[in-house]
């Protein structure tokens, strides 16, 4: 079998810089392997983003502690260097950021910026970058791509602001796209064709993909495999189809009956999850997710539960996964 892209074992990120250490990540295995994508998602203040950031090492180093091993395309990567960081980024990993108006730069154009990403990596000439970029641009789909080229970011829309921000991700040919919810600010429309997007680009560029998102509607639409994450912790990782069709944790079943699907009537409420996520900073002895879960009992409550094997490449963390759940899932629709 082949080395994973992305092997990532026992990681914990810890931040310092508040009153108490907040436990954002902890102990986390994530694998993905050549040309898959692995889909990462749970609510916000899961620690999604922060894993998908600590790939890219640009968590604060300062005012977090980090453990754990990180290896990216056969890169130690909490071992590397400035200079050897530099190089790594983009060329081995890049990331497709939420909100690209943010992430890009206001007082360049987007032509220049991709320019210079490619420079930065590659002996190329100026005029041969902005061909690549031109290219680029046409891949995405950006229309009149020659004139969008010379456009700063505030004069794109948001559609057409991701796209650049993909085309920017992917200048340096990267092993491994991290796209952290690439299509949360955008309307349901313009989503489906980002989401369709990047897995026609996969399919060309041999690309594996680390998809974080919070919505499992379109985690479904382009992922291979899932973890589902909870306070910091991945709770149930397999398939897409095996964790749409048989979860067995139950914060997995919950995030699935929570979204709308096709068996909801008119006028039907949503099954949201009780409760609030925990504080990170003050986590229980227990399980995290007891006090929102409809089958804890007193263990859960008291110890934290070791990741339990169900079926090949199937895990959960649950106390309780020797009582099926299957029979609550049976309303769920894939």
């Amino acid at each position: 079998m082949a080395a994973p892209i992305v092997d990532i074992q026992n990681l914990t990120v810890t931040f310092t810089g508040g009153p108490k250490p907040v436990a954002a990540v902890n102990g986390v295995d994530l694998r993905v392997g050549e040309g898959e994508t692995v889909a990462l998602i749970g609510e916000s203040g899961s620690g999604k983003s922060v894993t998908l950031r600590q790939i890219l090492r640009l968590n604060p180093e300062k005012r977090s502690r980090v453990s754990g091993s990180m290896h990216v395309a056969g890169h130690d990567v909490l071992a590397l260097s400035s200079t050897a960081l530099a190089a790594y980024r983009g060329a081995v990993a890049s990331m497709i950021f939420q909100e690209p108006l943010l992430a890009l730069d206001p007082v360049y154009t987007v032509g220049d910026q991709i320019v210079e990403a490619i420079r930065r990596h590659e002996p190329v000439t100026s005029i041969d970058a902005r061909k690549r970029a031109l290219d680029l641009f046409e891949r995405v789909r950006i229309p009149s791509a020659a004139r969008r080229l010379e456009a700063y970011p505030h004069e794109l829309s948001g559609g057409m602001r991701q796209r650049a921000m993909i085309a920017l991700a992917l200048a340096c040919r990267p092993k491994l796209l991290l796209a952290d919810e690439p299509t949360t600010a955008l309307d349901a429309t313009v989503q489906i064709q980002v989401l369709l997007l990047l897995r026609e680009l996969q399919r060309e560029f041999g690309l594996s993909i680390l998809f974080v998102t919070h919505d499992i509607g379109a985690a479904v639409e382009v992922a291979d495999r899932m973890a589902v994450m909870y306070a910091g912790r991945i709770v149930e990782a397999a398939d897409a189809r095996t964790i749409v069709r048989r979860p067995r944790h139950p914060y997995t079943l919950g995030l699935l009956k929570s979204r709308a699907h096709g068996s909801l009537q008119k006028g039907q409420r949503l099954e949201a999850i009780p409760g609030a996520p925990p504080d990170l900073a003050n986590l229980p002895a227990g399980c995290s997710f007891a006090d929102r879960c409809f089958l804890a009992g007193d263990q859960c409550q008291t110890a934290v539960p070791d990741a339990v094997v169900l079926a090949d490449g199937h895990t959960a963390r649950c106390w309780r996964t020797g009582e099926t759940i299957s029979g609550s899932s049976q309303s769920v629709s894939a």
